[in-house]
């Protein structure tokens, strides 16, 4: 068996028993029964249930991390650079809903260790997405008048409520939303004298 066979087939079980039945009630002994492998394939990847639930989050956290430094580094003006990071979020964000909403529901199930390490994951892609934000003040595009923390969490807060209503066999595409929340985000953020766009033209270093 391949072993990105087992890897997925093991996740995917398991993000859908963790969503049907809970973390707490989900059974090693389900996940492999569910995933069609034996407890020693499985655990040749992953250690334990809790390796396997950092290991379903932390698919999407690598992935968003890799298309910020990629968006980051093309450079552009802030205003678009921004843009183009918070509808990536978004729609990858969608596309691991099922993940997301497994892991925000368990996350404090996992060991103090594993927590530890997503808060710095997290840590490191709002460092970098806070550092556009400041960009973006220090050029006049955004307000300065509220935290840039609560600028910051105004986004992300949002978009972690994102499995409490939407679906994406409903009526909008991914990406339709991703740019709708966005627009409505940077309008929210934006200082009351940019509209007239004069710095949008300053450009987020490579």
């Amino acid at each position: 068996m391949r072993e990105t066979s087992v890897v997925d087939d093991v996740t995917r079980a398991a993000v859908e028993l963790f969503a049907a039945q809970g973390y707490a009630n989900t059974s090693v002994q389900q996940i492999v029964e569910a995933a069609g492998v034996t407890k020693g394939a499985m655990y040749h990847y992953f250690q334990s249930k809790d390796d396997l639930l950092f290991a379903i989050y932390e698919r999407m956290l690598s992935l968003q991390k890799a298309h910020l430094d990629e968006i980051v580094a093309r450079g552009g003006a802030v205003d678009a650079v921004l843009r183009a990071v918070c509808i990536d979020v978004i729609e990858t964000s969608i596309d691991f809903l099922p993940e997301g909403t497994v892991f925000f529901r368990s996350q404090h199930m996992l060991s103090q260790p594993r927590q530890q390490e997503v808060t710095r994951r997290r840590r490191d892609y709002n460092d970098e997405f806070s550092a556009l934000i400041e960009a973006g003040q220090q050029q006049g595009l955004y307000r300065t008048d509220v935290p840039r923390p609560v600028l910051i969490a105004h986004f992300f807060s949002d978009l972690h409520y994102l499995s409490q209503w939407y679906s994406p066999e409903g009526p909008e595409g991914k990406t339709l939303l991703a740019e709708q929340l966005t627009e409505l985000y940077l309008r929210s953020i934006a200082a009351t004298d940019a509209a007239s766009g004069s710095a949008a033209t300053e450009r987020v270093d490579a």
